[in-house]
């Protein structure tokens, strides 16, 4: 039995219409009967204003029946069915195309730094008729830091002739020279060297090209021929030793020095003061003695007199050409009439296979000196700062 409230109203009932109305779905057709015909009286222009004041999210229903005859539901947003946009696409993966470039590269590298490593040890070619160069690039110096950049050393090169006259296929050796001088002492080093490696039976070759004067021409001389350019700078055989006094600076700044030596010619040479009358006398014999070493050693090697070589060794500079007038030079020529020369004193038939050992690479461009100037200014040092000036 229904119960009635005390204004005779069946409450029940209409407690039971309040909570059934949302989810009736006869009342839900019927409003959406209602909505379609008031829809289709409006016409389609009304619909589409409808669809542009719709809720972007709001949610609507379709279906279909799946295999067990159910119905099976899917949701569907009014945003994509508005926008025409189509949902994201998941991109391709680019990982392997990733791999094969980074494989590549590698393979790029490898096979650069394989090239790299076979030219600098001298070995890219495996012909049993080979021509080495070997270059005497700048001033010389003993010392085992890098060549190739405004300094040769005689470690260096001293070891590339070496390496060249053991090597059986390797037929004739040609110096290529560019370089103004410098320590005596590397000088007599690298020409000991070519004088070893010539009476081993392998023929020697001097290159000159710009300037191979003082003792870049010392270790020339025992070579078997000496090639320059009409314009090569060479010659400058004698030795030189110098001395600075900054006595006068210092007296005017007021530096005092002390020095505490243990005899009297232990401080010779210091720049806080002149030479005294005994060190200049003795500072003269030390060159002198230098000097006839030198004499000598061109005498012997040019098959010249200790005195014909005496009236040349003055320090003069001389061209090739001149050079070659005076007994200095054998012929005229560059590097490759050179190259030639020494396949033929090799004994070399057809075309010489030729080997350059020490040319300076792009790793003696990058850490072949801890100098602040450029590769450039490095590699030109030996040209712009020769003592001898230049000849353009």
């Amino acid at each position: 039995m229904s119960e009635k409230d005390p204004d005779g109203i069946d409450s029940s009932s209409d407690d039971v219409e309040y909570h059934t109305y949302p989810y009736s779905s006869g009342d839900t057709e019927k409003e959406d009967g209602n909505q379609q015909r008031a829809s289709e009286s409006r016409g389609d222009s009304s619909m589409e204003d409808a669809a542009i004041v719709a809720e972007p999210q709001t949610q609507t229903r379709s279906g279909q029946m799946d295999n067990s005859g159910r119905y099976e539901e899917k949701k569907v947003f009014s945003e994509d069915l508005y926008t025409g946009q189509a949902p994201p696409v998941k991109k391709k993966s680019r990982k392997w195309q990733y791999i094969a470039i980074v494989g590549v590269l590698l393979l790029i590298i490898g096979s650069s730094f394989a090239l790299m490593h076979q030219a600098l040890s001298g070995e890219l070619y495996t012909s049993n008729d080979k021509v080495a160069v070997i270059y005497v690039q700048g001033t010389l110096l003993t010392s085992s830091i890098p060549g190739g950049l405004g300094y040769a050393t005689s470690e260096d090169i001293s070891a590339n002739i070496r390496k060249a006259t053991n090597d059986k296929a390797v037929k004739a050796i040609v110096l290529r020279i560019n370089s103004p001088g410098g320590s005596s002492t590397a000088g007599e080093e690298i020409y000991t060297e070519v004088k070893r490696a010539s009476e081993s039976g392998i023929p020697v070759v001097v290159s000159m090209g710009d300037v191979a004067a003082s003792a870049a021409y010392h270790l020339s001389a025992p070579a078997d021929l000496i090639i320059a350019n009409p314009s090569t700078m060479t010659g400058s055989i004698g030795t030189i030793w110098t001395f600075q006094n900054n006595s006068g600076y210092y007296d005017q700044e007021g530096v005092e020095i002390y020095v505490a030596k243990s005899g009297e010619f232990k401080d010779m040479g210091g720049s806080w003061r002149g030479l005294s009358d005994d060190e200049k006398e003795y500072a003269n014999e030390v060159v002198l003695e230098v000097y006839g070493h030198f004499i000598q050693d061109v005498a012997d090697s040019r098959r010249m007199s200790l005195e014909d070589v005496k009236d040349l060794a003055d320090g003069r500079i001389y061209t090739g050409q001149k050079a070659k007038e005076l007994g200095l030079v054998d012929e005229l020529g560059n590097l490759y009439y050179a190259i030639n020369r020494a396949s033929e004193l090799g004994g070399i038939q057809g075309e010489p296979v030729v080997v350059y050992m020490n040319k300076p690479t792009l790793s003696s461009l990058l850490f072949g000196s801890g100098s602040d100037t450029s590769a450039v200014d490095q590699f030109l040092h030996y040209y712009d700062e020769s003592p001898y000036g230049q000849i353009t």
